[in-house]
């Protein structure tokens, strides 16, 4: 069913933070910083199954490997396009935006967490990716391992800034639920070999997910989304 990877995704982030807010203080900050970097090592692995899923050939035992130029090509010119338009301080500005707005007419934790977490839940390379696999393959399972890390981590911002943080389901419904269709509608134009090239360089976006929670990098992973648009482009030319 396409949309149901959105439908599971918005539930956790409702259901993490009503936990959070009825558990709050009784999570020390040790044993969420611990489990936030667990669940980063876990990320960079199901990032690098993905990836490899749609790279190795094994033919008459023989291992064999494909999409490497593509790869390399499609995250060196994306990334390129991200930095000139600098994606990642948008993101910033607009977070900035809507803090600045919801101060004015309510300067408390619910608008914080609010805030916080849409933005945690809503920007970033799983988001935009596990939508488009959803749309385009029917596949939801990015967006249900994402729906996992999100349940936790709104789960912990609640036990600081409250049930506000539960209404990040709102826009991460019409955020991701906005793409999968978009990718419904355009899934008649793309070809096997593009959604094989579109999931490899997706998949290698979330390993650097993985390794911003892991090790508490700044990767800028949005300023590399426009990598897909560019994978895109290349099947075509090829």
């Amino acid at each position: 069913m396409v949309g149901i990877g959105t439908i599971i995704n918005t539930f956790a982030v409702i259901l993490g933070g009503i936990l959070g807010y009825v558990f709050q203080r009784l999570i020390p900050t040790k044993i969420q910083n611990t489990v936030l970097k667990a669940i980063g090592l876990g990320v960079i692995f199901i990032g690098i199954s993905g990836t490899l899923s749609k790279m190795l050939i094994i033919s008459n035992n023989h291992i064999s490997t494909t999409g490497e130029i593509m790869l390399i090509i499609s995250l060196s010119l994306g990334t390129i396009i991200g930095e000139l338009l600098d994606i990642d301080q948008k993101f910033i500005n607009f977070g900035n935006f809507l803090q600045s707005k919801f101060s004015k007419t309510n300067n408390s934790k619910f608008s914080e967490g609010f805030i916080l977490s849409s933005l945690t839940v809503c920007v970033g390379a799983m988001a935009i990716v596990g939508s488009l696999q959803d749309g385009l393959n029917q596949d939801p399972s990015i967006l249900i391992t994402k729906s996992l890390i999100d349940f936790i981590v709104v789960l912990l911002f609640a036990t600081t800034y409250g049930i506000g943080c539960s209404f990040a389901a709102l826009p991460i419904f019409v955020f991701e639920g906005g793409i999968t269709l978009l990718a419904v509608f355009i899934k008649p134009l793309m070809t096997t070999k593009m959604l094989n090239a579109i999931s490899l360089v997706g998949n290698s976006l979330i390993v650097l997910i993985g390794v911003n929670m892991l090790l508490n990098q700044k990767i800028k992973v949005s300023n590399m989304l426009p990598a897909l648009l560019i994978t895109v482009i290349y099947i075509v030319l090829t």
